[in-house]
């Protein structure tokens, strides 16, 4: 056995499933099924009861189970301890951020940590909440800032704050003018790729309304997606802090979303599948400071949901 063989061992048995565990890791089904009967082929036991809905730990399986996530919080807490050997006060956290975040909050956060937490050695990753999602899964991050994270097992998560997502629009007489979701549907839009937290929110709603939606334009880019609207070729459903700065120079114009409105949640997560981070109180703090200026700018369209009531 060796660490990588554990660590799909262990992410099997969280997704109770070996296929949604591949989709997970990013590797092909017939490879993490193969690292699995080797690791039974090497103990000559069974760990895995194969059935229509997935699969489920023998005994064996069990304690296996048990053993590969203390041994994988060894070597995670023994990686880190060797890392921070020469500067024992410092601690290193990889830390994930989404684009349209990274414009408006990732350079406060990254301001914040070093006048306030100097032993944070933050290093920040970019990339759209999916790919965070799954980056996390795999190990490549310590912690991420994105949207919609989903509840897994192996996953810790705390929601900061829910904001609207808006239409974007060339500018045009309806700026600010309330826009029904059904109507929003009509429009020529340039949209985010299959999988991003956007797409999946107004999928999502158009499926619940019993409707469909149409994507003219699939952009993977926030700016290639904010050009298409700036040259009249489409609309946009995107967050308002990721056009804010052109909203104010007149270059696009906003149409809040209603009927129904069109709500996600931030969370800051973590794998649970790591040992604790001696600064993670700190970090939290860093993050929730950096966000107020995104509650500033959000105004109505956003609610914080750390603050305390009475």
């Amino acid at each position: 056995m060796n660490l990588r063989q554990l660590r799909y061992f262990v992410s099997v048995l969280d997704a109770e499933n070996i296929t949604r565990a591949a989709e997970q890791l990013h590797v092909a089904q017939t490879a993490l099924g193969m690292q699995i009967r080797q690791i039974e082929e090497d103990l000559g036991i069974a760990l895995l009861v194969r059935h229509s809905r997935g699969v489920s730990p023998t005994k064996a399986g069990k304690l296996l189970y048990t053993r590969a996530v203390e041994i994988l919080k060894l070597v995670e807490e023994t990686r880190k301890e060797v890392s921070a050997a020469e500067r024992e006060d410092s601690e290193a956290i990889r830390f994930g951020i989404t684009p349209a975040l990274m414009l408006i909050a990732g350079t406060e956060l990254a301001l914040t940590v070093r006048q306030n937490h100097p032993q944070l050695l933050l290093s920040m990753v970019e990339a759209m909440s999916h790919v965070l999602i799954e980056s996390l899964a795999r190990g490549e991050v310590d912690f991420i800032l994105c949207y919609d994270v989903p509840d897994l097992p192996q996953l810790s998560r705390t929601a900061l704050l829910q904001d609207d997502l808006v239409l974007v629009t060339p500018p045009g007489p309806h700026k600010g003018k309330p826009i029904a979701f059904v109507d929003a549907l009509d429009e020529s839009l340039a949209m985010p790729e299959v999988g991003d937290s956007i797409r999946a929110v107004a999928t999502r709603t158009a499926r619940d309304l019993g409707l469909e939606l149409s994507v003219a334009y699939e952009v993977r880019s926030v700016s290639a997606m904010k050009s298409l609207v700036a040259r009249g070729a489409a609309t946009s459903i995107l967050p308002y802090f990721s056009v804010i700065d052109e909203v104010k120079a007149g270059v696009l114009d906003v149409r809040p979303i209603v009927t129904p409105a069109l709500r996600r949640t931030l969370f800051l997560a973590s794998s649970k599948q790591r040992g604790p981070f001696r600064n993670e109180a700190a970090l939290s703090g860093a993050v929730r400071l950096s966000l107020q200026r995104l509650l500033d700018e959000l105004g109505p369209l956003a609610e914080p949901l750390w603050v305390r009531t009475g």
